[in-house]
This record gives structure tokens, sequence and C-alpha cells, in this order.
């Protein structure tokens, strides 16, 4: 896709974690269905399917427009602004969660319920 203009990506910039910062920060911890990486900074979010949505929150509040999935397997780019699908630099390691840690998760904080409580 052609940018309209270029948005910032720091392909050195670490992840933030494992997991989604805010998640794992509130009391008590939330839960995710699957966690996207800033390609600014490295903040690792939830998805929008997650119930709280914390990357599209952090592209909100910061700007940094461009989120790689932080799935296992997957190495795709977003576009918030665009709402496309991207190209650009691939990102430092890793490049994913631990492929050991479940999907939803964390493993202990995801409700008997959970698909009922998805964002569609």
């Amino acid at each position: 896709m052609e940018w309209d203009e270029e948005p910032v990506i720091d392909p050195d910039a670490a992840p933030s974690g494992d997991g989604c910062a805010e998640c794992t920060a509130a009391q008590p911890p939330g839960w995710w269905f699957h966690l996207r990486r800033c390609a600014a900074c490295g903040h690792v979010g939830c998805c929008d399917s997650s119930p709280a949505q914390h990357a599209t929150a952090h592209a909100h509040a910061t700007g940094h427009r461009v989120v790689q999935s932080y799935e296992p397997g997957e190495d795709w780019l977003w576009d918030y602004r665009a709402e496309v699908y991207a190209r650009g630099p691939q990102l430092a390691e890793p490049r994913s969660h631990p492929a050991d840690q479940p999907a939803p998760g964390p493993a202990g904080a995801v409700p008997a319920d959970w698909q009922q409580r998805l964002h569609a």
C-alpha cells in the first residue's frame, strides 16, 4: 500500500512484554483474546476482539498508527489510520508472545464464558 504520510516504525523497539501491558497491570488482572505490538514503540496490547481493546486505545492515545500481530506464526501489519493491512520492516525479536502461552490468555485469568465476552 502507499502511505498517505510515512508512519513511524522503529524496527529496533523491543516488545513491552509477553502480554497486554494494561491487562497484566490491572487489579484484578484482565485477559485478552489476541495480542498486537506497536510498530513504533513496542507496546503490547490486546486486540479489538478482546474486552478492553488496549492496542487500539494505545494507537489513539499516542498517534502510533501501525501494529503487528503478536501471535506465533503471524507477521502482518495493520495501519489504524488507513484501516488496511500494511507493509514495513521486520520488527525486532521476539515477534510473538511465547508459543506455550495460551490464546486467549493469560493462563488462569480467562473466564469460562470468554467466547460470550468477545467484541464482534
